[in-house]
Order: C-alpha cells, then sequence, then structure tokens
C-alpha cells in the first residue's frame, strides 16, 4: 500500500511540474532572413519565428502577452498535404492567421481570432505552412489570399512571383 501511495504522489507531482513549466512561455529565435509578404501595395517584411519543432508548434504563442507588431510565426504542418488545424487555447493574444501552399501561396486567411478560444481553425484547404501575426495586420497591411510569401523555409532559394 506504501508503494502505491508512493506513486500516486509521484505521479501527482510530475503533474504539477510539467503543468507549472508548460505556462511558461517557450521562446522561440527569430530567424536571420526575414519572411516576405508580397502585396499589391509593395513587399512586407517580417521578423519571423519558426516554430517547426513538435514542441515548438505545440506551444507557438501560448502564454505570450507581447507579440512584436514586426513579427509572424512561422509553423509547418508535419503531414503535408492536409488541412492545418490550430487553435488560440492558453493564447492571451488576438491574432490573424494565414495559411499557405507548399509554393508559398496565401490559401486562406483568419482575422481576429479571439484569445484563449478553443474553437477550432481549420485552413479548410490543403496548406503546408501557417502564419500567426498580430490580430488587425491583415486588414491594415492589405494582405489577401492569392499572394505569395517569401522564405527559405518555405520554397529554398525562390524570389519570383
Amino acid at each position: 500500500m506504501l508503494k502505491f501511495f508512493k506513486k500516486i504522489i509521484f505521479f501527482v507531482f510530475f503533474i504539477e511540474i510539467n503543468t507549472a513549466l508548460a505556462q511558461k512561455p517557450i521562446q522561440i529565435p527569430i530567424d536571420l532572413i526575414p519572411l516576405k509578404i508580397k502585396t499589391e501595395q509593395g513587399t512586407i517584411f517580417y521578423e519571423v519565428e519558426l516554430a517547426f519543432s513538435p514542441v515548438q508548434s505545440k506551444a507557438g504563442l501560448m502564454y505570450r502577452t507581447h507579440f512584436p507588431r514586426n513579427r509572424a510565426m512561422l509553423f509547418k504542418n508535419l503531414m503535408n498535404n492536409e488541412q492545418i488545424f490550430m487553435w488560440m487555447a492558453n493564447t492571451p493574444l488576438s491574432l490573424d492567421m494565414i495559411f499557405l501552399n507548399s509554393e508559398g501561396g496565401v490559401v486562406s486567411i483568419f482575422e481576429k481570432l479571439s484569445p484563449f478560444s478553443t474553437d477550432i481553425i481549420s485552413s479548410k484547404v490543403p496548406a503546408t505552412f501557417a502564419i500567426e501575426i498580430n490580430a488587425g495586420e491583415v486588414f491594415e497591411k492589405k494582405i489577401q489570399k492569392g499572394q505569395r510569401v517569401i522564405h527559405p523555409a518555405i520554397c529554398g532559394k525562390c524570389e519570383s512571383n
């Protein structure tokens, strides 16, 4: 009985530590190369955090209370040619989400997503990448479906169109 009790205590302690650690925002370094979005008004540049590992992708912007206006977070769909599903749980910031195909073409956009929402956001079409930026930037910068996003993580050395 004592062994069982010790196992329960250890399990509860382990869960509490993991929960406490999980509530801290993950820091992802800024990539040296800016992300570019080609719009009708010109090219927009963002400092970009690449959330490509499973841990980074899962954490994303959770628990962050500040995200600079010139910053974007780029996620890669590990299930290529499938829809991307995301949510805003544990994210105190309102965000815009931009979904891209494998060449960096914008295939769907969701604006002003509610903080802490557990609603599932789906790309609704096959997507390879997702970008999170501050809410309102899609509207302000006139980012639209069909435009092109360029970064080596998306399309290697591409620069055209």
